[in-house]
């Protein structure tokens, strides 16, 4: 959302437009401002601490515990001051702050307007648990699914997400989540009303809080493992001047094909780390070879084409990588067995590897080195259908071509194309071996 369509800005002020419409208040409906305060208050207050002090969570129970205990258009509006307050790292901030309100405001509304159509009110203030179950529940499903469309299209107008993809999954993901803060909602909801009243009720916080912070570890965690392998990846592009910037082109490259060939997204994350580092094993081979000028003996080629194993051996601890491990250690292996360090075969080369080897060769043939210029983008992708079936996956070449018919391709200048290439004598192999 960086640069935001025109389409996606009229798709933003129509959701803000129905979010309005939602605030409107109902004649003849008595509202409680008191609690609407409380709990605006409370929900405004987690999500600027939130903010405040990086806090991973979703502080979904109050919006909900306000549709089970208020009015449509007081449950909406408990939603907008946190909402206008919460914490936002990607511009443009002020749009996307509006955004999020406007989201949460329809989405309370329709939770709170299906539970009110259910009777659920009642049952709330009788304290009546085990009837308040199935009109909070449907509140619930309505929510999740209201934000869910609404995600769904700003994925496909500003994150130019092809329609058929943008509400993948979605739905489905947001039910776990939905359905625990549902029920704490639902607690809020049926203390508040108990004798015990609204301090009971904010007590249902508490382990929700808990569960936030062990969460927040773990992405704290898996932002530490991110930092260091946005390191190494950055030690591999000192060392090797002439593939600045290399890794991470494969690793989006990777990435395009992933989900073209309609990967999961856990498993798309997992690909573009492996094409992000692939080449991590340079480190172990010396520098002096990775910028030599003129072409390698066949001991020096022995060299380098090692560096895919000293990669595995660096990346092999790191859990969270998965089959992108694989992809480090297999990525120059071909199909008809000439490749390397193994020389596997057709389909004992692990899918990953397959996906990396594709990304990694169509950038280089479209990047500037030290001994050529540049290929086309359509030049690139002739020689790789040429080598489908001998060299590539061509459901791998398949998935490329049709990602870049979509989004099209704009490779990253380096400082080494400011000034033109020298020439090197033509070595069957040299280009391969140097990826």
């Amino acid at each position: 959302m960086e640069a935001i369509p025109a389409r996606a800005r009229v798709y933003v002020a129509c959701v803000v437009l129905g979010a309005l419409c939602c605030l409107l208040p109902p004649p003849a409906v008595r509202t409680p401002w008191w609690a609407v305060l409380l709990l605006a208050g409370l929900y405004a207050g987690c999500e600027w601490g939130a903010a405040r002090w990086r806090f991973a969570g979703t502080f979904h129970p109050v919006l909900l515990a306000g549709a089970f205990l208020l009015s449509p258009p007081a449950a909406a509006l408990v939603a907008l001051p946190g909402a206008l307050l919460s914490g936002v790292e990607q511009r443009p901030r002020r749009l996307r702050r509006i955004w999020r309100a406007a989201q949460l405001v329809v989405g309370v509304w329709v939770a709170a307007r299906v539970h009110w159509a259910l009777d659920g009110r009642d049952a709330v203030v009788a304290s009546d648990f085990p009837d308040a179950l199935a009109p909070a529940g449907a509140a619930v499903l309505a929510f999740c699914l209201v934000l869910t469309v609404l995600d769904g299209g700003i994925l496909a107008f500003a994150e130019r997400v092809p329609v058929r993809r943008a509400w993948r999954g979605l739905f489905v993901r947001s039910l776990a989540p939905g359905v625990v803060h549902g029920l704490a909602g639902l607690m809020m909801a049926v203390l508040w009303r108990s004798p015990y009243g609204p301090v009971a009720a904010l007590l249902v916080l508490l382990p929700m809080c808990v569960s936030w912070w062990v969460f927040a570890q773990y992405h704290r965690e898996r932002a530490a493992h991110q930092a260091t392998i946005r390191a190494l990846v950055q030690a591999v592009d000192i060392k090797d001047q002439y593939t600045r910037g290399h890794s991470e082109r494969v690793g989006q490259a990777s990435m395009m094909i992933a989900r073209e060939l309609g990967m999961p997204d856990e498993r798309v994350e997992v690909l573009r780390f492996a094409g992000i580092l692939h080449d991590v094993g340079k480190l172990g081979v010396p520098t002096r070879l990775l910028r030599k000028d003129g072409p390698l003996t066949p001991e020096e080629r022995r060299v380098i084409e090692l560096h895919p194993e000293y990669g595995h051996e660096m990346v092999r601890g790191i859990s969270f990588l998965g089959e992108a491990r694989a992809a480090v250690l297999h990525h120059h292996e071909r199909l008809d067995g000439s490749g390397y360090p193994y020389g596997l075969v057709g389909g004992q080369i692990p899918e990953s590897a397959r996906v990396v080897a594709v990304a990694d060769a169509f950038d280089a043939m479209t990047s500037t080195r030290s001994y050529r210029r540049a290929r086309p983008v359509p030049v690139a992708l002739e020689e790789l259908e040429r080598c489908a079936g001998t060299q590539f996956d061509p459901r791998m070449v398949e998935g490329l071509v049709r990602a870049l018919g979509r989004y099209g391709w704009r490779p990253a200048v380096t400082a080494d194309e400011a000034r033109p290439p020298r020439p090197r004598p033509s070595v069957p192999g040299q280009e391969r071996a140097r990826r």
